[in-house]
């Protein structure tokens, strides 16, 4: 069987920081006589420019055809004051894939806790999950727009909580069997309905995973203060958008950080984390490492290869504990070097 990649580098740093990603992926393939065929489309901005539309008819069939979608990134300050921008493609791919759960784990590795912002012993075993709820919330919510006066409507449902609810505590019954559920009960209705929902299913489906629920301001001090004492967090769409990017800091960059979105399907989208920073664009200056790792989660999720995703796990953590590396992580190599690092060390692991 051959497994079909829909293949969007997308804008900035997107094309560089994927074209690592795809090089690995198809390393991992043939050592472990794994079938990949790669399509690549257009989306974002730059299908904007091609196309008039971040997400165009055929960018759309591609990816609805594919066994799993890779994602480099989007955006970019030219199309922040178009009609239309990058980020609307997203949100409307994330639709039509049918993902609403987003795995984004943070790991620092043994032996690199001085690269972390946080000292090195509140850094020292630090393996969490952030299980963030994709379809729901503020970004789909009825919208005003104006410049007096705007809202913007938070809605979910029990079935929508509950199904993300159950990817967390999966997930966490493969790992150290502890959720934490991250609200705002205190204040907001959904936040109640979020915090009931999560614990109904706890006690009747789940009750061999430990279960603990935290405000989002508490969780956001929490996750500087002790963030080796979490293993699953699972939370709301805003909310977990911005603990997500401050999670993945602990580890020493948000280049580190990989993510994949999945739903009820075998079809998932896998994307690292940081955005497209136009900055450094064609500098060869992105660090790969997040794509890459994205890219064992597209194996471990949508192929069901653990034995490939963990080699490519490996070959990131080799080639870093061999002084490779981009310069946001303390090395001297190029995107293109560093991702050629950990390709060689996949070849070896």
């Amino acid at each position: 069987m051959t497994f079909l990649i829909a293949y969007l580098p997308g804008d900035g740093v997107g094309p560089e920081v994927s074209k690592a990603a795809r090089r690995v992926m198809e390393r991992a393939a043939d050592r472990f006589g794994v079938a990949l065929a790669f399509r690549e489309f257009d989306f974002g901005g730059v299908a904007i420019d091609r196309h008039g539309d971040p997400f165009p008819a055929a960018t759309r069939a591609g990816c609805l055809e594919a066994d799993a979608v890779f994602l480099g990134a989007v955006g970019g300050p030219k199309w922040d004051k178009g009609a239309l921008r990058p980020e609307a493609g997203l949100l409307a791919l994330r639709k039509a894939l049918g993902v609403y759960a987003n795995l984004r784990p943070t790991r620092v590795m043994p032996g690199k806790e001085a690269a972390s912002p946080l000292r090195p012993e509140r850094a020292a075993g630090v393996d969490l999950l952030i299980v963030r709820e994709l379809t729901g919330g503020l970004y789909f919510g009825a919208r005003e727009e104006g410049t007096e006066r705007a809202s913007d409507a938070c809605v979910y449902t029990k079935a929508e909580v509950e199904r993300v609810a159950r990817v967390a505590f999966e997930a966490a019954r493969g790992r150290r069997k502890k959720v934490t559920s991250v609200d705002k009960a205190n204040v907001l209705a959904t936040g109640r309905l979020w915090r009931k929902t999560v614990s109904d299913l706890q006690a009747r489906d789940y009750p061999d995973v430990a279960l603990e629920h935290v405000l989002v301001d508490a969780m956001a001090m929490k996750l500087v203060q002790q963030p080796a004492a979490f293993d699953v967090i699972l939370t709301e769409n805003l909310f977990g958008d911005i603990l997500s990017d401050e999670a993945s800091v602990i580890a020493g960059s948000i280049g580190l950080a990989p993510s994949a979105s999945i739903g009820d399907g075998a079809a998932g989208l896998y994307e690292p984390i940081h955005g497209s920073a136009p900055d450094i664009a064609g500098k060869d200056k992105a660090n790969p490492a997040g794509a890459i790792l994205s890219g064992a989660m597209l194996f471990r999720h949508s192929l069901k290869h653990e034995a490939a995703a963990r080699a490519i796990e490996r070959a990131v953590k080799a080639a870093i504990n061999a002084g490779r590396g981009t310069p946001d992580i303390g090395g001297k190599d190029g995107c293109e070097a560093f991702g050629a690092a950990i390709e060689a060390a996949l070849g070896v692991g």
